[in-house]
């Protein structure tokens, strides 16, 4: 048994091929290489791959040869790669793209004879590994900025988890002061009476169904649990109206603006 191959076919599957998993990893890793570099780096993994399929080599070295010279040839020429650490991780990203276009491309295996349908097949898996990254990257973004915080108060200390909130900008009207955010759940459990709490009063703020008003009151000291603790003397605390996060994930929201002062 034997197999015609097409050698002209052959380079330009595998040139789309590399300059999307190219392009896939230039966007991941934020590089802003021009296409044309990506397409260069397409064309010569493509030009060496057709090398080896034609070299006289056994099966272990042509393995060996795909894997570590002609995708590295193809990373240090489409990607313009200097940093040893660069190249690693723009390495483990080729192979995780190709996993994932893999794995598209083998749902539409049986339709791989019409060309279109490659293509299109090629496109999705663009597609689908770009909003994976996206979403674990927000996931991870999301998660650096929950902190872990503790509140002194009258009645001891309560630790919690608390949002660091770029766009928490409340302030109090009357003194100007940052006001952090707490769930109605963590108020009842600093204070049996937060009217009687020190620094009470109700100031107006804006919310998303309209304008409203908020119980503020203070607390003796937050400490921020970060690389090195952040105190924050009598802060004030405004109590949310209902549950800050839907799954639990935090019960406080920070104003960035207690550590500028």
């Amino acid at each position: 048994m034997y197999y015609e191959l097409y050698i002209d076919v052959f380079f330009l599957e595998n040139f789309m091929l590399d300059s999307l998993l190219l392009l896939i990893v230039n966007r991941l890793m934020n590089n802003g290489r021009p296409y044309s570099r990506l397409l260069l780096g397409g064309a010569l993994g493509s030009f060496l791959t057709c090398l080896v399929i034609a070299a006289p080599f056994t099966a272990m070295i042509k393995l060996l040869v795909f894997h570590i010279i002609v995708s590295s040839a193809m990373l240090c020429a489409g990607l313009r790669i200097l940093r040893l650490s660069q190249f690693v991780q723009a390495f483990v990203l080729l192979y995780v793209a190709a996993l994932l276009t893999g794995g598209v491309m083998q749902l539409f295996r049986p339709y791989m004879r019409y060309v279109s349908i490659f293509y299109a097949a090629a496109a999705v898996s663009y597609v689908i590994i770009l909003k994976l990254w996206k979403m674990i990257s927000y996931m991870h973004r999301r998660q650096s900025m929950i902190l872990r915080a503790t509140l002194y108060t009258d009645q001891g200390e309560k630790p919690v988890k608390a949002l660091l909130d770029t766009g928490n900008e409340l302030r109090d009207c009357y003194t100007g002061e940052p006001v952090n955010i707490i769930t109605p759940e963590t108020a009842a459990e600093i204070s049996d009476h937060i009217e009687l709490e020190k620094g009470f009063r109700l100031i107006p703020y804006r919310c998303v169904s309209g304008e409203s008003v908020m119980k503020v009151f203070r607390v003796k000291r937050i400490c921020v649990h970060m690389e090195e603790d952040r105190w924050i003397e009598n802060p004030l605390l405004g109590i949310g109206e209902e549950s800050l996060s839907g799954d639990r994930e935090y019960e406080m929201i920070l104003n960035p603006a207690i550590f500028s002062g």
